[in-house]
């Protein structure tokens, strides 16, 4: 099966909303960068991303956060593959008064988004196999 992950920071310019809210589709942006590895790895052309079936905001992701987005593959078919995807946010700014670069380890990762979705490659744009 093919994966895929990445992980970042949220920025101050990822706030989209008071008190430093990141806007849940930035969760989207990254599961389109991490289908495109995934489409890279498996196909070995970028394909185009056709629709998201569902998707669950499940926590607050704040400018400080990291995250870890992860995607796999679960089917393709002869153009489409089919693919689940998650985000955690594995550390925190501690909001310790008088050091503003604080920062907290979560001892267990928080999971902020799910998706699902699907993508195609065409077939004359497929130029390797991996194997799902």
């Amino acid at each position: 099966m093919t994966e895929a992950m990445i992980r970042l920071r949220m920025s101050a310019h990822d706030a989209h909303y008071a008190g430093g809210l990141v806007d849940g589709a930035r969760m989207l942006n990254l599961f389109g960068d991490v289908a495109t590895e995934l489409l890279i790895r498996h196909d070995g052309d970028e394909g185009l991303f056709v629709a998201y079936d569902n998707v669950e905001f499940l926590a607050p992701v704040f400018a400080g956060d990291y995250i870890e987005a992860t995607g796999r593959i679960v089917s393709a078919g002869n153009t489409s593959r089919r693919m689940e995807f998650e985000a955690r946010k594995v550390i925190s700014p501690a909001s310790v008064p008088g050091q503003p670069s604080a920062a907290d380890v979560l001892p267990e990762p928080v999971v902020v988004c799910r998706a699902t979705g699907t993508c195609v490659v065409k077939k004359e744009c497929q130029r390797k196999k991996t194997g799902g």
